[in-house]
């Protein structure tokens, strides 16, 4: 008898929790197919610090093949799924096409930046939901600081230190917390000439920081930025960015070179185009995280809207807590399916959250009690390495030596501002010169490759237009050369959707999602 097969898509916290446990459970008696783009599992939360300069890079990637025993690994970008016949197609790293059939699929793709019908930010923001894309942070933050200090234009330096980060959720103010320090740091090494001092801003439509968590762990958040120096601006947001600078909603007009886009997440596209039921994006499932009428179908994470048993009516909140605990039901629940124990409804109520703001700050409230200041940090830092399923030790030696040592702020230049456009469905993976084109199933806004290399016009891709006018652009000579013929290896452009909120005023549009 053969054995059953078993695909999951994306290996995300939901993704990686539901192989790592099938593993466990099948012992071999199952095949267990984990597609994904990359080769490892990126614990979302230390990004920021990544970015600061804080942690490498690596010490944030868990490798697949080497924490997965008994799952496949394949490489490669889901294209669509024929619910009928029990395939998913999918397109690898360099253009080659495949095929996966199974028994029982797992959607658990994860989310992508969220996107508002704002003028100008596509061209001009870049997102924080990918490795590349804090890496492409930390050059730029460290490249606009060496610019300000070796300029004697006070406008310009000023521009060049002004950073801007949209929305308050954890990411948001994480960022603008760790990117505060890490630019004020350069500039006590290197004084900047016309005396100026890095400056941050942190805008939220919202009416306190950290919106979706306890009032109080809100105000703590909201005073240590404050004393850092971030400028905390609440009930504003971005009208129109342009290659000067942004306009705020309030009339102001900030010059700058810097826009972080952090208002949120929205599902990833391959959950709408199934064409099965919807909850604002997400793929409707039972409490046993399966699709109704597709027993054979489960779906888990920022993918999947999952009912909350402990709020009827409304659904789990997009976060990596309620991912990673989903992942675990889920392959309980396909284990259950073969014969292999009982189903189980999802059911979790919050231990509490924490949130970094660098240094040895930071607000948490684990099991509802309200921490802040170093005893915060300390728990904060102790949650995330008892969270992470590997390089514990090497993310803990880390803190120690930015804590005895200065951080080396240099530019490693491997990843340009057109690599990481703020409007793809691969936020995890940096755009190059030639590769191949994604697409998805039933995304018919995507322009074809075949008209324009990159999938839509030169002037309106991130890295496209020149590089004055863009915040922050590098060199021409940096950008990538003129596109080889439209083919299999020409290069993705983002992929524009149609989707976005009727009402960009609405708070519910800009929650902060999984982080």
């Amino acid at each position: 008898m053969s054995r059953p097969r078993i695909v999951i898509i994306g290996a995300g916290f939901a993704g990686y929790r539901t192989a790592r446990t099938l593993s466990r459970l099948a012992r071999g008696r199952a095949e267990i197919t984990l597609l994904n783009p990359t080769d490892y599992f990126l614990y979302l939360p230390l990004l920021p610090q990544v970015a600061a300069g804080i942690l490498e890079p690596r010490r944030v990637t868990v490798s697949l093949s080497g924490t997965l025993p008994h799952v496949r690994l394949v490489l490669g970008e889901a294209d669509g799924i024929d619910l009928d016949r029990r395939t998913v197609r999918y397109t690898g790293p360099e253009g080659d096409r495949g095929t996966l059939s199974y028994d029982r699929l797992v959607l658990a793709a994860g989310s992508v930046n969220k996107l508002l019908p704002i003028p100008g930010v596509a061209e001009h923001a870049h997102g924080f939901r990918g490795l590349p894309e804090a890496l492409y942070l930390r050059d730029h933050v460290t490249r606009q600081m060496e610019l300000a200090a070796a300029t004697d234009d006070p406008a310009g330096c000023a521009a060049r230190c002004t950073f801007v980060v949209v929305g308050a959720g954890y990411t948001g103010t994480e960022v603008a917390a760790h990117g505060k320090l890490f630019s004020d740091a350069q500039v006590h090494n290197h004084p900047l000439r016309t005396g100026l001092r890095p400056r941050w801003l942190l805008l939220d439509i919202a009416d306190r920081v950290l919106p979706e968590l306890d009032e109080r762990l809100s105000s703590t958040a909201d005073r240590v930025l404050r004393e850092r120096g971030v400028e905390v601006r609440m009930g504003t947001s971005v009208k129109e960015a342009t290659h000067d600078g942004v306009l705020l909603t309030d009339g102001e007009f900030v010059d700058t070179r810097t826009l972080v886009w952090c208002v949120g997440v929205r599902p990833d596209p391959l959950a709408e185009s199934l064409g099965l039921s919807m909850e604002r994006g997400r793929l409707l499932v039972d409490p046993h995280l399966r699709v109704p009428g597709r027993p054979e179908v489960f779906a888990c994470g920022d993918a999947a809207a999952v009912p909350d048993l402990e709020k009827p009516g409304r659904y789990t909140p997009m976060t990596a807590q309620h991912a990673w605990r989903q992942g675990e039901v889920c392959a309980h629940n396909i284990a259950a399916s073969f014969g292999d124990g009982e189903s189980r409804a999802y059911r979790h109520r919050d231990l509490g959250f924490v949130v970094d703001l660098g240094g040895v700050k930071a607000a948490a409230n684990p099991l509802g009690v309200n921490l802040s200041g170093p005893v915060a940090g300390a728990v904060a830092r102790g949650y995330h390495l008892a969270a992470m399923p590997g390089n514990r030790v090497r993310v803990a030696a880390d803190w120690l030596l930015d804590a005895v040592l200065p951080r080396q702020a240099v530019q490693l230049g491997l990843v340009r501002s057109w690599s990481v456009p703020l409007d793809t469905a691969s936020p995890e993976l940096a755009r190059v010169p030639s590769g191949p084109e994604r697409k998805r199933s039933g995304d018919e806004t995507a322009e074809p490759a075949r008209k324009q290399p990159g999938g839509e016009a030169a002037k309106s891709r991130p890295g496209g237009e020149p590089a004055k006018s863009r915040p922050g652009g590098e060199p021409a000579k940096s950008r990538p050369g003129p596109r080889p013929p439209a083919g299999s290896h020409a290069s993705p452009g983002p992929v524009k959707r149609t989707d976005y909120p009727a009402d960009p005023a609405d708070p519910r549009d800009q929650a902060e999602g999984d982080s």
